[in-house]
């Protein structure tokens, strides 16, 4: 279980987060969701101590976060994040048994359980034909792919990602949510298109201005008299045989006489 208690970040007098309250539970998928801006990647770093926060309290499993040393959080909670990993000079097979590291002691070379993890994960994301290749020199999406592969070869039970469906194309991005779901493993994810949302978490988390504007279930925070203060757009929903979806307008259109 991961939870965020009254977390408050910010950067000199300005607050980008404020009293913000998370609790994802064993399992769950839970979507933090909210306009550009509106704290979902800071309030991401805070839950996996890359930053600490300014007040309240972080805990995985009801243990501080950071009480936790680097090998034992790693071991314990992958991460899928957006900066830092977009020029490693390694091939895509070696940077996948990365997520080995945490299991292994100094100085230990990784075994062939090690290799076979990290080729599973590669089939699980579709790209262990990139295996040989280098890393630097993939698309966005097949390196976005080969990255959620290294946090599935660390086998943690509790998993961190920053849009994992950005630059993803329709199908993978199903395929990459659909994936976490089936994982079992309880996940925070931070997602921009509001019915992926609706599809694939169970519990969501609305910021705007660093504050929660709203959290539930999809179904109670995906609605028009929700969302259409927070994000300055009309907001539809339409029921179908896969769940619910969004429709979007603008606030201020005007019909023009023909």
């Amino acid at each position: 279980m991961i939870t965020a208690d009254a977390v408050s970040f910010g950067y000199g007098h300005a607050l980008v987060l404020d009293g913000v309250r998370v609790a994802a539970g064993p399992g769950q998928v839970v979507g933090l969701i909210g306009p550009n801006g509106s704290g979902k990647t800071t309030l991401l770093r805070t839950l996996y101590a890359a930053l600490t926060p300014r007040a309240g309290l972080v805990t995985l499993d009801g243990t501080r976060i950071g009480d936790l040393g680097p090998r034992e959080l790693a071991l314990r909670m992958s991460v899928v994040a957006q900066e830092g990993s977009g020029e490693l000079p390694l091939t895509v097979a070696e940077a996948v048994l990365l997520g080995r590291a945490p299991h292994l002691t100094t100085f230990q070379r990784p075994g062939r359980d090690d290799h076979r993890i990290a080729a599973a994960a590669l089939a699980r994301v579709g790209v262990r034909h990139l295996a040989d290749r280098v890393f630097s020199g993939l698309s966005g999406g097949e390196k976005q792919r080969v990255l959620i592969a290294r946090a599935l070869t660390q086998r943690a039970d509790h998993l961190l990602l920053d849009e994992p469906t950005n630059h993803l194309d329709i199908r993978y991005q199903h395929e990459v949510l659909a994936l976490v779901r089936r994982l079992g493993v309880t996940t925070v994810v931070v997602l921009h298109d509001l019915n992926l949302a609706a599809r694939y978490c169970d519990e969501l988390v609305l910021l705007d201005s660093g504050r929660v504007a709203a959290t539930g279930t999809p179904d109670a925070v995906l609605r028009p008299e929700v969302l259409e203060p927070v994000y300055g757009i009309g907001v539809q929903r339409v029921g179908t045989d896969d769940g619910l979806q969004l429709l979007f307008r603008p606030l201020d259109t005007e019909e023009n006489p023909a």
